[in-house]
């Protein structure tokens, strides 16, 4: 059986260049960093270089990134140490219904800690309301948190116009582009952001690494400790052979230029062309943003058959989707992103998101909307 991966938003496949460059160094490189022999000064450099290499393609320099775990861990050290550095300002934090988990988990946390934390609501397609952010910012306001993309329909966020207001009334914004990387052109020095949370494995790079963008001027409080690792911001040993191969991955992505891009848009219009022959267009509804959304990300309900039951019949069939976040997803709950967006209920209990990338062929969607279209008839003539 050919199987066919259609869950990048998850994890992407690590691209042969970026598993090159890591080999390269976990085989011949094994100094630390921080070691001030030739082993060490040569691990430095790697480090150093990747930094500038990453800086460049982020729009930044070099001294503004910091690198982490991952995604959620960038996403907490910018939430409690932006939080922490500013606590004599107030304790009152925006964010939205939407987010990732590492964010929303980490403002019940903040709760928790006597912080208070407004969440906005979005509208049908996934997006928030401006005025209803200028109604929540008050003067012990310290940071909004809100993230570029939702990683579970595509939808993109105002995030120029929340920067702006944000930066009017001297409060700290921070934004998750974990999954807007590599789809959408960011350079951070361009945003009117103070924090910005990346991770690799989301653009063909490893697992496990990440980088967190803080704007020069913004105090952040550290939430490791243990070393004078990046700028002591976040202690510990760095993860060398990740960290080149985040730079390497975003190297490739500068070379291609919109080449990966027009590819993802020509597979997303392929699937909705496909399912409407397939399936039939008064059969499926797409969730999310027509035209605010990345071009990876089709969230799709076939209200005539379960979430459950669609997953478990494309897995059969060699077929790799999700129900949404893959944070959550195993639990098959009801997306709390949909939820949101209050959708219908039976739009609720059959969404799949499906999201692309490297390796994905035409061929492979057609097949997918062939499969689902069987699938459905298979359902509906089942005794």
């Amino acid at each position: 059986m050919n199987h066919i991966y259609l869950d990048h938003a998850a994890s992407t496949p690590m691209h042969p260049r970026v598993a090159e460059a890591m080999m390269n160094i976990m085989t011949a490189q094994y100094g630390n960093p921080s070691s001030i022999h030739a082993f060490g000064r040569e691990a430095k450099r790697t480090v150093s270089g990747a930094r500038d290499v990453i800086a460049a393609s982020l729009g930044c320099n070099p001294d503004e990134l910091v690198f982490t775990g991952g995604g959620t861990e960038s996403d907490n050290l910018a939430i409690f140490g932006a939080v922490a550095a500013r606590a004599e300002k107030g304790k009152h934090v925006i964010t939205t219904a939407i987010e990732h988990h590492a964010v929303l988990h980490s403002c019940q946390e903040l709760e928790r800690q006597g912080y208070e934390v407004t969440y906005l609501s979005v509208d049908e397609t996934g997006r928030i309301k401006l005025e209803e952010l200028c109604e929540a910012i008050r003067p012990d306001t310290v940071l909004i948190t809100m993230m570029y993309a939702n990683n579970e329909v595509g939808t993109i966020q105002p995030i120029r116009e929340v920067g702006e207001l944000a930066r009017q009334h001297d409060i700290l914004f921070h934004t998750d582009a974990v999954q807007a990387l590599g789809s959408q052109p960011i350079s951070c020095r361009d945003l009117p952001v103070d924090l910005i949370s990346f991770s690799a494995h989301k653009i063909n790079g490893p697992q496990g690494v990440g980088a967190l963008y803080v704007r020069r001027g913004v105090t952040l409080e550290a939430r490791s400790h243990g070393g004078l690792q990046e700028r002591q911001r976040r202690a510990g040993t760095e993860n060398i052979a990740g960290i080149a191969g985040f730079a390497e991955a975003l190297k490739r992505i500068s070379e291609e230029g919109n080449e990966h891009l027009q590819h993802a848009l020509e597979l997303r219009k392929l699937l909705l062309d496909q399912l409407a022959v397939h399936v039939g267009a008064e059969h499926f509804h797409v969730n999310g943003h027509t035209q605010h959304t990345l071009p990876n990300i089709l969230n799709i309900s076939f209200p005539e058959v379960s979430t459950e039951t669609m997953l478990m019949n494309l897995d059969m069939e060699g077929i790799a989707v999700a129900s949404g976040s893959a944070c959550t997803s195993g639990s098959l709950e009801v997306s709390h992103v949909l939820k949101a967006m209050n959708l219908p209920e039976a739009f609720l209990q059959s969404a799949i998101r499906f999201s692309w990338g490297l390796g994905n062929t035409t061929e492979e969607i057609i097949t997918t909307a062939e499969k689902i279209g069987t699938i459905l008839e298979r359902l509906r003539n089942r005794p």
